[in-house]
């Protein structure tokens, strides 16, 4: 088999060693190409260039370059079967997508599960989602958590290390400064007849599985029934003043079920749905900062990707 690994260089917790030791160990079971990223959407770019010329690519980097990775894959082929097959070894600070599926966060142990999955021709077929022309893979947001990302990307750029301790502290800053902001102006747009929407959310996460994220070791997950195999699951906020606030954010890190009060909205398992904003708020998808809408289509995905797990 012929395989691409693609190598994001600046991912947290890559190094030099394990990229010397996964090329030889991939080598041992594909023709493998190696590629190593130099920009925002770079790898997109190296698998949609690698074609039909690969039955396999791997990862090496954080949740960013799988979603880009993936983005790569979706541009070929019209089914699973006719796409290469995504492998992951985690390299970044969260790597929720790997963690998602039960890959080892250990860069070794994530390559012997590969090499395995390859001997026994072995994977798992995984739904998507989509916002607009982006796919993701387990998260997107429109609001205050893609406000969150952009205030560590922009820590990241000024050298911070992208640690729990900071997206904790990034989402208190970021719940401060929004004290004398507009009122919540979110509406969202669903195309379930059982499920109506929704409107004046101050913000909306979207999950493709479950967790949303973890706070080191700790899965936090506000829609807890979401899953690869189904649709997406949402919840949003319709306010986010800082006792209603708190209380959401306690129950998130209890980790005893799904959050719940009359601020909470909730949809499980939906095909398609629209989001508006009075306003353009922050959007993210995957962790990756994507810019201001004021309007996103979300849609589920099935059946769209191979990975080896």
């Amino acid at each position: 088999m012929r395989a691409l690994l693609v190598v994001n260089e600046q991912a947290t917790t890559t190094s030099e060693r394990s990229r010397d030791v996964l090329v030889r160990a991939l080598r041992t079971a594909a023709d493998l190409q190696v590629a190593y990223t130099h920009r925002r959407g770079h790898a997109t770019a190296l698998v949609q260039d690698a074609g039909d010329q690969v039955g396999l690519v791997v990862t090496h980097g954080g949740d960013g370059t799988v979603n880009e990775v993936v983005n790569g894959l979706m541009a070929s082929g019209s089914g699973p079967a006719d796409r290469p097959a995504l492998g992951v070894v985690p390299g970044g600070s969260t790597n929720v997508f790997a963690r998602a599926l039960g890959i080892p966060p250990d860069w070794a142990e994530a390559t012997g599960v590969i090499l395995e999955a390859l001997r026994d021709a072995r994977a798992r077929t995984i739904g998507l989602g989509r916002a607009d022309d982006r796919y993701f893979t387990f998260c997107a947001g429109l609001g205050l958590d893609a406000a969150v990302v952009r205030r560590v990307e922009q820590a990241r750029f000024r050298g911070r290390t992208s640690t729990p301790r900071l997206y904790f502290q990034s989402t208190l800053r970021q719940l401060a400064s929004r004290r004398d902001r507009h009122p919540p102006g979110i509406t969202v747009e669903v195309a379930a007849p059982d499920q109506p929407g929704a409107e004046q959310l101050a913000t909306v996460i979207v999950q493709n599985t479950a967790p949303w994220t973890y706070l080191g070791d700790r899965p936090i997950d506000p829609n807890p029934d979401a899953s690869f195999d189904l649709g997406l699951d949402v919840l949003a906020m319709r306010a986010l003043r800082v006792p209603g606030a708190a209380r959401t954010f306690g129950q998130l890190l209890a980790g005893r079920g799904a959050p719940h009060g009359r601020h909470v909205v909730r949809w499980h398992d939906l095909t398609e749905l629209t989001l508006r904003a009075s306003v353009p708020e922050p959007f993210q998808v995957d962790g990756d900062y994507l810019g201001e809408r004021d309007k996103v289509q979300l849609s589920a995905v099935p059946d769209a990707v191979r990975v080896l797990c």
